[in-house]
């Protein structure tokens, strides 16, 4: 495994379904696989088409393609040393060769809807006349040699939720129907039809041979303390005789075969891959220099040999611009059970989450001024708004959304605040105007969870057992592991930004006459007289041993010393309550004790609680998860509070780690969840996050 190159490359197509795997084209997770489509966009992730095993046959010779990692320890066949380079530009390209052939293939993952601005009213036509989701995967090989090459390509499929391995059994059988250049699949589970899908070709001859091929490992899943053995059914073969310069495409498409759909062609794959780069153009062109953008890939896609990814790559800001703006999209997603826009939180295998989607969208959508995108996001949470709180998440079906959580509801006002600063769009304020009063209502007359202000100080706290409502959410065995019950000081951070922004808005919509103006002044000055009061309670936050904020006030009185990012975070809002003095000795010790060169770590090293690496069982891991882990997300808030509060000294940080990272480790093209606390700080959880490229983007340029 030591030469194996386990980079992650990642395609997505705006309704929740991707492909993904390896640079050495091993299959290291359960979530690796050509075609995992979400049959309800976003969730409902089936893997399909786990992969084609290739071999060529040249001059007599045959060689294997592929590369698998067995449960008997074996890797076998052993094609990536045949490999001779990978590039993730436009789409992912591998390079196999030796001195008299070389055969390439490249994916792509066309978007599944028409191009457009998520959020607009004509994205949610879908390309298919009949109104169906589209979800398919285009696969293309090119053959150069001296002699005719023979390719055979053997379909590895599954029918399985994204989590979860396959496992043969009598009770799992796959259907298949062979027509002209296709083959149409099903799979039968107890009797239960599964999603029907087909494959279609430009050229070759397919050939049924049904088989089992058993005991695939994961090591990823191994190390994560996960199921970690697959079998996967193969129907059959398809063979292409290849001289040299020809190529064969390959796609699979989730349903019946179409009599209408396109024909099938060796232009199909290059026209799709120009649509998605005409897509980003239009989505992005006020912000990159889109030609640029567009010549750059298409000449990278265009050249025989591409070269390999550089481990330090030196490319130009433009670039690395271009590929931030590009990451950042693959979390934009349909949502059917709401009919609007959502954000995946992360890749593999995250929903979408509220309080992600609001503190991500600034850096989605602001930044790169989809002002649209950013407005629907913002209706859609405020139409779900229930009880004062703002949903965590949605549910799949026509079921009531998760409230769980203190702080997404004061980020939903933060995030309005800042749309509306960027855009002046006080229209939509009067809109909203009546949700964000319905939030101040529930916070001081009480809410679920025992949310409440307390009338004494003026501060929000909460006590609830068995749960974790703010971001430091890890609950295991039922106890939460940073409970945090009491008055967080982030939470009544944002209490006070939202009072502010209250106070602010009511002045503005009265001075609009966008509503009854007597009534909303008064309104104003009673929220700047509370905004006033918790000023001086925040002060209930300093502790003057360390020069720092407690983290949390607790029900009983008590006070929490640990030194985390939750007092960083409380200076970053754009409404702060603390002066200079406070904000500098925060930020000086926040400096020297918790910033890495990937974010903030979660808790202070020198605190007895403190784990350095994220590893172990899934208990293990969330035991871990916020208790010294590195949050590349938390970069943003360090940023925008030195900003503050240290305008014109030097940001303590360098970008090239981040930046080699985001380009040439993990997940090539974006940024992972979280880091180890330890140096080297290595990469984990989710290899792409949504919030961890949106403030890389806030902040970069």
């Amino acid at each position: 495994m030591a030469d194996l190159d386990t980079r992650e490359w990642l395609l997505t197509n705006g309704l929740g379904s991707f492909a993904s795997g390896t640079v050495s084209d091993i299959r290291t997770r359960t979530y690796h696989g050509w075609l995992f489509a979400a049959i309800n966009p976003p969730s409902g992730r089936t893997l399909l088409v786990s992969h084609l095993e290739a071999s060529l046959e040249v001059s007599g010779k045959v060689v294997a393609l592929g590369t698998n990692f067995w449960g008997s320890g074996n890797i076998e066949p052993t094609g990536y040393k045949l490999l001779r380079s990978f590039d993730i530009n436009p789409v992912p390209k591998w390079i196999w060769g030796e001195d008299n052939w070389q055969l390439s293939r490249q994916l792509v993952m066309p978007y599944g809807w028409e191009a457009g601005e998520l959020g607009s009213k004509k994205e949610f036509k879908s390309i298919l006349s009949s109104g169906q989701f589209c979800h398919r995967i285009l696969i293309q090989y090119r053959y150069d040699g001296i002699d005719i090459g023979i390719l055979k390509l053997r379909l590895l499929i599954c029918d399985r939720d994204f989590h979860h391995q396959q496992a043969a059994s009598a009770g799992l059988q796959f259907s298949q129907m062979l027509g002209e250049q296709q083959v149409c699949l099903q799979a039968i589970i107890h009797g239960r039809f599964g999603t029907p899908w087909h494959l279609r070709w430009t050229q070759g001859e397919y050939q049924p041979d049904a088989v089992w091929y058993w005991n695939y490992e994961f090591l990823e899943e191994t190390q994560r303390g996960l199921g970690d053995k697959e079998d996967l059914y193969s129907p059959g073969y398809l063979t292409v005789a290849l001289r040299p310069g020809d190529t064969v495409t390959l796609e699979a498409r989730v349903g019946f075969p179409d009599p209408q759909q396109s024909i099938l062609t060796s232009e199909t794959f290059a026209e799709a891959v120009e649509a998605e780069q005409e897509r980003l153009c239009q989505i992005f062109g006020s912000q990159a220099d889109s030609q640029n953008w567009k010549d750059k890939e298409n000449k990278q896609y265009l050249l025989p040999i591409v070269p390999s990814l550089p481990k330090k790559p030196q490319l130009p800001h433009s670039l690395i611009w271009q590929q931030l703006l590009k990451a950042s999209d693959r979390f934009i997603v349909y949502r059917a059970s709401i009919n609007g826009p959502t954000v995946i939180a992360g890749y593999h295998w995250f929903n979408d989450w509220g309080r992600d989607t609001l503190i991500a969208l600034p850096g989605l959508t602001l930044v790169p001024q989809r002002f649209e995108l950013a407005k629907g996001l913002l209706q859609t949470f405020g139409r779900y708004c229930h009880q004062g709180l703002i949903p965590n998440a949605f549910p799949d079906a026509d079921a009531e959304p998760f409230y769980n959580s203190i702080d997404a509801a004061l980020w939903w006002i933060e995030t309005l605040g800042l749309y509306l600063e960027t855009t002046q769009d006080w229209q939509f304020l009067a809109e909203q105007f009546p949700v964000v009063q319905q939030i101040y209502k529930a916070f001081v007359g009480g809410t679920r969870f025992n949310i409440q202000v307390d009338a004494t100080d003026g501060l929000v706290g909460w006590d609830a057992r068995g749960v974790a409502l703010t971001w430091m959410d890890a609950v295991v065995g039922g106890h939460p592991v940073t409970a945090r019950r009491g008055k967080p000081v982030e939470i009544n951070a944002l209490w006070y930004s939202t009072l502010c922004w209250m106070s602010q808005w009511a002045e503005q919509l009265s001075k609009l006459k966008l509503g009854d103006s007597v009534r909303l002044t008064k309104q104003s000055q009673r929220y700047a007289q509370q905004a006033q009061q918790v000023t001086v309670s925040l002060q209930k936050f300093w502790n003057p041993q360390l020069n720092y904020f407690y983290d949390t006030i607790e029900p009983d009185d008590r006070r929490n010393s640990q030194i985390r990012p939750n007092a960083v975070l409380a200076l970053s809002l754009h409404h702060c309550g603390f002066g200079k003095q406070q904000g500098r000795a925060i930020l000086d010790l926040a400096t020297k004790r918790l910033l890495t060169p990937y974010g903030l770590r979660s808790l202070d090293p020198a605190d007895p609680e403190y784990q350095g690496k994220y590893i172990g069982n899934l208990e293990e891991r969330d035991r871990a998860y916020h208790q010294g882990t590195v949050w590349c997300w938390l970069i943003g808030p360090f940023i925008r509070a030195w900003q503050r509060f240290y305008p014109k000294q030097p940001l303590p940080f360098e970008w090239q780690p981040l930046l080699e990272h985001f380009l040439s480790d993990a997940c090539l093209g974006s940024i992972s969840e979280i880091f180890d606390g330890d140096a080297p700080h290595t990469p984990k959880g989710a290899v792409a996050q949504a919030w961890s490229v949106a403030e890389v983007i806030r902040h970069i340029q």
